[in-house]
């Protein structure tokens, strides 16, 4: 990735991280996920309507770093339209991505993660929302986390 590419993409995480797109509640959301991560503190709710097997609206609320708050804002942008499917499969896509730094995918702006990969403490900050948001889709109403339970 080139400098001038990468400058970019930081722009575009702080962007989102400052003015998160899709930051709301969403009263008729008919699917909801909840991810936490312990260890930093973020904790982020999507909301999503579901009609049939599209996703026809997102939204999420929460908190957390930067990093995770431009990944659910990116998120929310990337996924109406899809159907579960297709988010499942962008799901894998995103998580690959931010182990290994591969876009090999057609991910529109959410590639500008892809550099999240050279900073593994980061990794859980950035795939937290989309943890979230598929157990909203496939489990919904769930709560994930970050950190494996302990018995």
């Amino acid at each position: 990735m080139n400098d001038e590419l990468l400058e970019l993409y930081q722009e575009l995480i702080l962007d989102h991280s400052r003015r998160p797109r899709n930051f709301r509640t969403l009263p008729d959301a008919n699917h909801r996920g909840q991810g936490t991560n312990p260890i930093c503190g973020d904790n982020y709710t999507i909301y999503a309507r579901i009609e049939g097997s599209t996703v026809k609206d997102l939204a999420f609320q929460g908190s957390g770093c930067a990093i995770s708050k431009a990944s659910a804002s990116l998120l929310t942008e990337a996924l109406v339209g899809k159907t579960c499917l297709e988010v499942q499969t962008i799901f894998n896509a995103v998580r690959d991505m931010l182990t290994t730094g591969r876009t090999d995918s057609d991910l529109g702006k959410v590639v500008a993660l892809a550099g999240v990969h050279k900073f593994p403490e980061r990794i859980k900050c950035a795939v937290l929302p989309w943890h979230a948001m598929l157990a909203a889709v496939t489990e919904a109403g769930t709560t994930v986390s970050t950190e494996a339970k302990k018995d």
